[in-house]
């Protein structure tokens, strides 16, 4: 299978999830992804120990999950671009690149000469790609953000789950949940400015934001309110079911699994719920006979339903829902997630080998082409390509050595 980035170079200038992960993404696809980081500093996510509480990397191991999320399958050189005997290496790098991708804040751009300007002096026909918390334009263009607070806080996805009179607000649930969103987002943007370029010879400026993303994925509330004109009423959903629907959302089992039920045309799936779950006399019951009577007394029912999930553990009503046309599905965890079979039979937890020759998993990104997996390989080592791709440029060794002494290089 030919991957539709091959013969793509990407001249990665960024750190954290957020824009990283575009570059994992695209190397997903077959592209040439070089990553600077700083000779001494390197990628800050490479000194995160402890992330959501738990230990980010296995004692004695190499392997380090936050740094191979998003950095899989690219090249680490690490260069100084503050000190000018590093920018020769720098502009050789963006004179054979196809994307320059950075999350640098323009204050750092314009101090390392890294902007669109200078850049683009340099090779004409790059595609620019910028991430950012808040855009590139308004009083916030030079803020920083995360997806704490661009993506969850500010895009509206921490005040659509946490309820009503809360004392505490619900965080994200996993760690870089927006990073890695706006991470595939980023992906799909350079791809139509290559597409684009390619077509009409004309490079982009490429830029998504964090919030953007936020407000992307709530979007649907969004717009509501939007059209009403003000903030949307207080919706305090019932316990069991919706308030039209008992065949709608979370039922806890017997041994304290949750199942998702989201079977949304209630008078179709309602008999074949009652069958299969040995209530068959409930479809026929009088409150409940008819698609109007369910959904007027959809609360009645949903009680009836939560007592019946109830009876039963998670295992048995995973056989008995399996029966049905009815739409429904395991609420999982993360090691869960990592389990799931239809992740698996489609390639989505796919192998790795790390830098000490572990064999290892991380999920893929979900994009596949010709219906074949990514073939996934590790993330680099802090600055482990470094005398490799400098050289490719033609340096010799006396000049590597000189970068390395001046503290450049490293």
């Amino acid at each position: 299978m030919q991957r539709p980035m091959e013969g793509v170079r990407v001249l990665e200038v960024a750190q954290f999830t957020f824009v990283p992960a575009a570059g994992a993404v695209l190397a997903d696809w077959g592209a040439d992804v070089i990553k600077i980081e700083h000779a001494e500093r390197g990628d800050a996510q490479r000194g995160l120990v402890r992330v959501l509480g738990y230990e980010a990397a296995s004692e004695g191991s190499s392997f380090f999950p936050i740094m191979e999320g998003p950095n899989r399958g690219k090249r680490s050189v690490g260069l100084a671009l503050e000190k000018p005997s590093a920018r020769r290496v720098l502009e050789e790098l963006i004179r054979t690149s196809d994307v320059f991708l950075t999350n640098f804040l323009p204050e750092a751009r314009a101090k390392l000469r890294i902007d669109v300007a200078d850049v683009r002096a340099i090779n004409p026909d790059i595609v620019y790609v910028r991430g950012s918390g808040f855009g590139t334009r308004g009083d916030e263009a030079g803020k920083g953000g995360y997806d704490s607070t661009a993506f969850w806080a500010r895009g509206g996805s921490a005040a659509g789950v946490t309820p009503p009179g809360a004392d505490r607000m619900t965080r994200m649930p996993a760690g870089a949940y927006g990073d890695s969103m706006g991470g595939m987002t980023l992906a799909g943007g350079i791809a139509a400015a290559l597409y684009s370029r390619a077509t009409t010879g004309e490079p982009s400026v490429v830029d998504v934001s964090l919030v953007g993303v936020g407000a992307w994925a709530t979007q649907f509330t969004v717009n509501l309110a939007l059209m009403t004109g003000g903030p949307l009423p207080v919706n305090t959903p019932p316990r069991h079911g919706s308030a039209t629907n008992p065949l709608i959302g979370a039922y806890r089992t017997a041994d304290g699994r949750w199942i998702e039920l989201s079977m949304l045309q209630p008078g179709r799936y309602w008999a074949e719920f009652c069958k299969l779950a040995g209530r068959e006399e409930l479809s026929g019951d009088e409150r409940f006979d008819s698609t109007e009577k369910l959904m007027a007394n959809a609360a009645e029912a949903a009680g009836i339903v939560a007592d019946i999930v109830a009876a039963r553990p998670f295992a048995e009503w995973a056989g008995i829902l399996s029966r049905g046309e009815g739409q429904w599905a395991a609420v999982q965890n993360a090691w869960e997630v990592g389990q799931d079979p239809a992740l698996r039979a489609n390639g989505l937890i796919a192998p790795v080998v790390d830098a000490d020759g572990v064999d290892r998993e991380l999920v893929a990104s979900p994009v596949q082409f010709d219906e074949t997996p990514a073939g996934l390989t590790r993330a680099p080592q802090f600055a482990e390509h470094t005398d490799e791709v400098l050289r490719s440029l033609g340096l010799t060794e006396d000049e590597l050595i000189a970068l390395k002494i001046d503290g450049a290089a490293t």
